[in-house]
């Protein structure tokens, strides 16, 4: 019996949904093609992949058109939010400070993003009042 499709995106099907974000809709020849620039791969892998995502609803197909074009099912916001609550609840145990602190310390921020931050942190205390 095989096991059911992880959840989990790999890392060809983040790089795919990218393409898709940045181009909206793009047949199966453009998304091999955006991919060849970063990795070797062969036009069935691509064909294989978006074919593996369609099963995971991660893609949509429009078959009514010809070449077939594919589009992001879920916006480049809303797979990023996913992507974070599990990686909250799996590697943080559900804590986002811990999330927040591990980042903040583990790489340089720029001046603009800690005026951001507390910007963030401001508004979020005052909705706490």
């Amino acid at each position: 019996m095989p096991r059911p499709p992880s959840s989990q995106l790999t890392e060809v099907e983040l790089q795919i949904l990218c393409i898709l974000w940045e181009k909206q809709a793009a047949t199966a020849r453009q998304i091999h093609n955006s991919l060849s620039e970063d990795r070797n791969t062969n036009y069935s892998t691509t064909v294989k992949m978006l074919s593996v995502m369609l099963g995971k609803k991660l893609v949509k197909r429009d078959e009514t058109v010809h070449p077939q074009i594919y589009r992001p099912a879920a916006t480049q916001q809303r797979t990023q939010q996913k992507m974070l609550k599990d990686l909250i609840s799996k590697v943080y145990n559900g804590s986002t400070g811990s999330l927040v602190l591990q980042a903040l310390s583990s790489q340089k921020t720029s001046p603009q993003e800690l005026s951001e931050i507390r910007q963030l942190l401001d508004e979020l205390e005052e909705n706490e009042k």
